[in-house]
């Protein structure tokens, strides 16, 4: 019997899982125009992110009656406080690391060092070695993430560049703590409530960096449009569905499904920029689903 049961219920996390990556992923692109459109510094985009998503989610959840299920206990606070605080250091450091290196490297070395740290710390607090196919999973996706994103733009070894690696290996490590810490749940709260609060705190604390650089929005249909669908679906949505998924998912299942983010871009781009991938990035494109297939028939026992 506990087979049926259980599998219905790790088959609708690795949903969650799935449809948060893919939205994540339609965020770079929405993200990229809101910039060049508005003209706004990234780390005002990102708090933009925050703050929409955090006001569009808590107003759902205040007119469904959410509100009044949330436990004031110290542990909510504790969560929602690690939560804000983590989104903030994992925005700050990737956004940083964008502006000393280039968004290909940043975005590289942040999402593919996820379920590298990911997976030594699920050994390290386990006392044990890795599966072979989490390793093969892992390894390959890496490998795609690799052929997919790198285009040297000849930055490689400056100081700069070196500083940007750093700062975007500390925003993984950001990543692979929020990972971590919500795949625990707290008794009477909720994904969505995380997910609300979670990104409010984080905007708080970015709003001061990022009024420095300006906030300013031009009156425009389309521009507040975009800020509207940054905030709700790949934010408030996503990271709903991330958390969701994570609380019958293992975790380096959830640092996988992160990697369909940059796939997602690459695809649109493709489809909606008319941009074109070369015969290498098409491998590592493929190399990338493959590891993701292998990862979610053959995950980590949880």
């Amino acid at each position: 019997m506990s087979v049926f049961v259980a599998s219905p219920a790790r088959a609708r996390s690795s949903a969650a899982l799935l449809l948060a990556g893919v939205l994540w992923g339609t965020g770079g692109l929405a993200g990229s125009l809101l910039a060049s459109r508005a003209g706004l510094h990234p780390l005002s985009v990102a708090t933009y992110r925050l703050l929409v998503g955090g006001l569009a989610g808590g107003l759902y959840v205040a007119l469904s009656g959410g509100l009044r299920g949330i436990p004031r206990t110290a542990g909510v606070f504790r969560r929602l406080l690690a939560v804000g605080g983590l989104l903030a250091l994992f925005q700050t450091c990737y956004f940083a690391a964008v502006s000393l290196s280039s968004v290909s490297v940043a975005t590289m070395t942040t999402i593919g060092a996820v379920p590298v740290l990911l997976t030594i710390a699920d050994a390290v607090r386990g006392r044990r070695f890795p599966r072979g196919w989490t390793l093969v999973s892992v390894g390959g996706a890496v490998a795609g993430l690799i052929l997919l994103r790198w285009s040297p733009d000849g930055t490689g070894g400056s100081a700069g560049t070196a500083a940007g690696i750093g700062l975007a290996l500390v925003a993984a490590a950001g990543f692979v703590a929020l990972t971590l810490v919500t795949a625990r749940p707290v008794d009477g709260l909720e994904p969505l409530p995380t997910t609300v609060f979670g990104c409010l705190a984080g905007g708080v604390l970015l709003s001061p960096a990022a009024a420095w650089f300006g906030m300013g929005l031009p009156a425009q249909a389309d521009v507040l449009a975009l800020v509207c669908y940054f905030g709700i679906v790949p934010t408030a949505l996503a990271y709903a569905a991330y958390f969701r998924g994570l609380t019958g998912a293992h975790p380096v299942l959830g640092a996988l499904a992160a990697l369909l983010e940059p796939l997602t871009a690459s695809v649109l781009s493709v489809l909606l920029l008319h941009e074109r991938l070369g015969a290498v990035a098409w491998c590592g494109a493929a190399l990338l689903a493959g590891a993701l297939v292998v990862g979610y028939w053959r995950p980590e026992p949880r």
